[in-house]
C-alpha cells in the first residue's frame, strides 16, 4: 500500500483522520452496503440496477446509498429522472477487494 511508518503514525495521531477511518469501516460493515459497493466496482449503476444486485427494496437501496455518499464512498450524477451512482475513487475498490480477498483466505487451497 505504499504508506510509510511515519505517515501511519501521523495519521493515527490525528483524531479526525482516525474518526473518519472508523466511519468508513462502519459503512463497510453492513451486508447490503457492502453488496452495493461490490456492485459498483464494475461501474456506475442506478438504484434499480443495485436493487437487483442486493435483492432489497428500492427505498432500502436509496437509504444505504445516502449513507455511503455521506461517508465519502460513492458519488452520484443525475440523468433526467434517473440518478446513477459510482464509487468515489480507487481506494474504495481496494477496500472492497481486500475485504473479499481476506474473507476468502480459508476457501483457497493451501500453497504447495
Amino acid at each position: 500500500m505504499g504508506i510509510t511508518d511515519e505517515e501511519l503514525a501521523c495519521y493515527l495521531a490525528d483524531d479526525d483522520v482516525v474518526y473518519d477511518a472508523t466511519q468508513i469501516f462502519d459503512a463497510l460493515s453492513d451486508f447490503t452496503r457492502f453488496q452495493i459497493l461490490g456492485g459498483l466496482v464494475g461501474g456506475e449503476k442506478s438504484v434499480t440496477d443495485l436493487q437487483e444486485v442486493c435483492h432489497v427494496s428500492q427505498s432500502a437501496v436509496s437509504h444505504q446509498l445516502r449513507l455511503l455518499r455521506d461517508r465519502g464512498l460513492v458519488s452520484s450524477r443525475r440523468d433526467g429522472q434517473r440518478v446513477y451512482y459510482s464509487l468515489l475513487d480507487e481506494h474504495v475498490v481496494d477496500l472492497v477487494a481486500i475485504g473479499l480477498s481476506h474473507a476468502a483466505e480459508d476457501l483457497r487451497p493451501p500453497a504447495e
